[in-house]
Protein backbone atom coordinates (compact mmCIF):
# COMPACT_ATOMS: atom_id res chain seq x y z
CA UNK A 1 0.00 0.00 0.00
CA UNK A 2 2.71 2.62 1.07
CA UNK A 3 4.87 1.89 -2.11
CA UNK A 4 1.53 2.30 -4.83
CA UNK A 5 1.11 5.21 -2.38
CA UNK A 6 4.65 6.80 -3.37
CA UNK A 7 4.61 5.43 -6.90
CA UNK A 8 1.59 7.91 -6.82
CA UNK A 9 2.69 11.00 -5.82
CA UNK A 10 6.23 10.58 -7.76
CA UNK A 11 3.91 10.67 -10.60
CA UNK A 12 1.64 13.58 -10.15
CA UNK A 13 4.91 15.53 -8.82
CA UNK A 14 6.21 14.57 -12.39
CA UNK A 15 2.68 15.37 -14.04
CA UNK A 16 3.03 18.84 -12.46
CA UNK A 17 6.54 19.44 -13.19
CA UNK A 18 6.17 18.72 -16.60
CA UNK A 19 3.02 21.74 -17.12
CA UNK A 20 4.04 24.90 -18.89
CA UNK A 21 4.28 28.25 -16.34
CA UNK A 22 1.80 30.74 -17.34
CA UNK A 23 1.60 34.20 -15.73
CA UNK A 24 -2.21 35.74 -16.18
CA UNK A 25 -2.85 38.64 -17.08
CA UNK A 26 -0.30 40.48 -18.91
CA UNK A 27 -0.99 43.72 -20.76
CA UNK A 28 1.04 45.02 -23.27
CA UNK A 29 -0.10 47.97 -23.95
CA UNK A 30 2.26 51.31 -24.52
CA UNK A 31 0.01 54.06 -22.82
CA UNK A 32 0.57 56.42 -25.72
CA UNK A 33 1.31 56.32 -29.20
CA UNK A 34 4.91 56.63 -30.48
CA UNK A 35 5.55 58.84 -33.53
CA UNK A 36 8.55 57.78 -35.29
CA UNK A 37 10.97 59.48 -37.89
CA UNK A 38 12.24 57.04 -40.20
CA UNK A 39 15.97 57.90 -41.20
CA UNK A 40 17.32 57.69 -44.36
CA UNK A 41 18.17 53.40 -44.04
CA UNK A 42 14.49 53.53 -43.23
CA UNK A 43 14.90 52.36 -39.76
CA UNK A 44 12.16 53.30 -37.02
CA UNK A 45 13.62 53.42 -33.42
CA UNK A 46 11.21 53.75 -30.52
CA UNK A 47 13.95 54.67 -27.87
CA UNK A 48 11.08 54.63 -24.97
CA UNK A 49 11.01 51.31 -25.42
CA UNK A 50 14.16 49.74 -27.20
CA UNK A 51 12.33 48.80 -30.02
CA UNK A 52 13.35 49.24 -33.42
CA UNK A 53 12.13 47.90 -36.92
CA UNK A 54 12.97 48.76 -40.50
CA UNK A 55 9.64 50.50 -42.23
CA UNK A 56 10.55 50.47 -45.60
CA UNK A 57 8.79 47.06 -46.71
CA UNK A 58 5.68 48.81 -44.81
CA UNK A 59 6.44 52.15 -46.80
CA UNK A 60 6.62 50.47 -50.39
CA UNK A 61 3.54 48.30 -49.61
CA UNK A 62 1.18 51.52 -48.72
CA UNK A 63 3.18 54.08 -51.51
CA UNK A 64 4.76 51.96 -53.83
CA UNK A 65 8.17 53.58 -53.03
CA UNK A 66 10.97 52.97 -50.78
CA UNK A 67 13.54 54.76 -51.74
CA UNK A 68 12.36 58.60 -50.19
CA UNK A 69 11.85 56.96 -46.95
CA UNK A 70 13.39 60.00 -44.79
CA UNK A 71 10.68 62.50 -45.05
CA UNK A 72 7.90 59.78 -43.16
CA UNK A 73 7.07 59.86 -39.41
CA UNK A 74 5.08 56.41 -38.44
CA UNK A 75 2.54 56.04 -35.69
CA UNK A 76 2.63 53.03 -33.48
CA UNK A 77 1.07 51.48 -30.62
CA UNK A 78 0.75 48.24 -29.14
CA UNK A 79 -2.58 47.16 -27.50
CA UNK A 80 -3.03 45.30 -24.71
CA UNK A 81 -2.97 41.90 -26.53
CA UNK A 82 0.86 42.66 -28.06
CA UNK A 83 -0.53 43.85 -31.29
CA UNK A 84 1.66 46.65 -33.40
CA UNK A 85 -0.44 49.17 -34.94
CA UNK A 86 1.03 51.54 -38.08
CA UNK A 87 0.03 53.95 -39.83
CA UNK A 88 0.91 57.38 -41.02
CA UNK A 89 -0.50 60.44 -42.46
CA UNK A 90 -1.04 60.07 -45.93
CA UNK A 91 -1.53 56.01 -45.42
CA UNK A 92 -4.86 54.36 -46.73
CA UNK A 93 -4.36 51.73 -44.23
CA UNK A 94 -3.95 51.00 -40.31
CA UNK A 95 -1.21 47.75 -40.62
CA UNK A 96 -1.76 45.30 -37.71
CA UNK A 97 1.50 43.14 -36.48
CA UNK A 98 2.38 40.72 -34.18
CA UNK A 99 5.56 39.69 -33.38
CA UNK A 100 7.75 36.99 -34.42
CA UNK A 101 10.89 35.28 -34.07
CA UNK A 102 13.47 38.74 -34.88
CA UNK A 103 10.49 40.05 -36.70
CA UNK A 104 6.75 41.55 -37.15
CA UNK A 105 4.32 39.93 -39.23
CA UNK A 106 1.35 41.14 -40.68
CA UNK A 107 -1.75 40.33 -39.14
CA UNK A 108 -4.14 43.03 -40.64
CA UNK A 109 -4.23 45.79 -43.49
CA UNK A 110 -7.13 47.72 -42.50
CA UNK A 111 -8.28 50.27 -44.76
CA UNK A 112 -9.41 53.35 -43.75
CA UNK A 113 -9.79 55.97 -46.47
CA UNK A 114 -9.12 55.77 -49.84
CA UNK A 115 -7.79 59.36 -50.44
CA UNK A 116 -5.39 58.69 -47.06
CA UNK A 117 -5.50 59.73 -43.43
CA UNK A 118 -4.83 63.02 -42.69
CA UNK A 119 -4.26 64.06 -38.94
CA UNK A 120 -4.09 60.81 -37.53
CA UNK A 121 -3.40 59.90 -33.78
CA UNK A 122 -3.61 56.36 -32.30
CA UNK A 123 -5.45 56.14 -28.64
CA UNK A 124 -5.34 53.10 -26.32
CA UNK A 125 -9.33 52.75 -26.05
CA UNK A 126 -9.25 49.04 -24.40
CA UNK A 127 -10.05 46.53 -25.72
CA UNK A 128 -9.71 48.43 -28.68
CA UNK A 129 -7.05 51.04 -30.51
CA UNK A 130 -8.31 54.29 -31.37
CA UNK A 131 -7.51 55.75 -34.36
CA UNK A 132 -8.85 59.96 -34.94
CA UNK A 133 -8.16 61.82 -37.80
CA UNK A 134 -9.03 65.29 -39.48
CA UNK A 135 -12.05 64.90 -41.26
CA UNK A 136 -13.94 61.76 -40.60
CA UNK A 137 -14.87 59.84 -37.10
CA UNK A 138 -12.44 58.16 -34.47
CA UNK A 139 -12.37 54.43 -35.38
CA UNK A 140 -12.23 51.88 -33.12
CA UNK A 141 -9.53 49.46 -34.25
CA UNK A 142 -9.09 45.28 -33.31
CA UNK A 143 -6.47 43.12 -34.70
CA UNK A 144 -9.20 42.27 -36.66
CA UNK A 145 -10.51 45.43 -38.32
CA UNK A 146 -12.75 48.17 -37.58
CA UNK A 147 -14.89 47.45 -34.38
CA UNK A 148 -18.17 48.72 -35.27
CA UNK A 149 -20.37 49.59 -32.40
CA UNK A 150 -17.50 49.12 -29.93
CA UNK A 151 -17.49 50.23 -26.37
CA UNK A 152 -15.88 54.06 -25.61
Amino acid sequence: MRTAFVVLLVFLLGLFGCSSLTLRPADFAWPVEQVVKVDSKGMANVMRYSFTMNVKPLLFEETGDSTNVARWSIRVLRDQRGFYFLTADGFKHVYVFKQADAELAIEERILIAEQGISGSALNQRAPYVELVRDGGPAVKLSPDGIVEGGSK
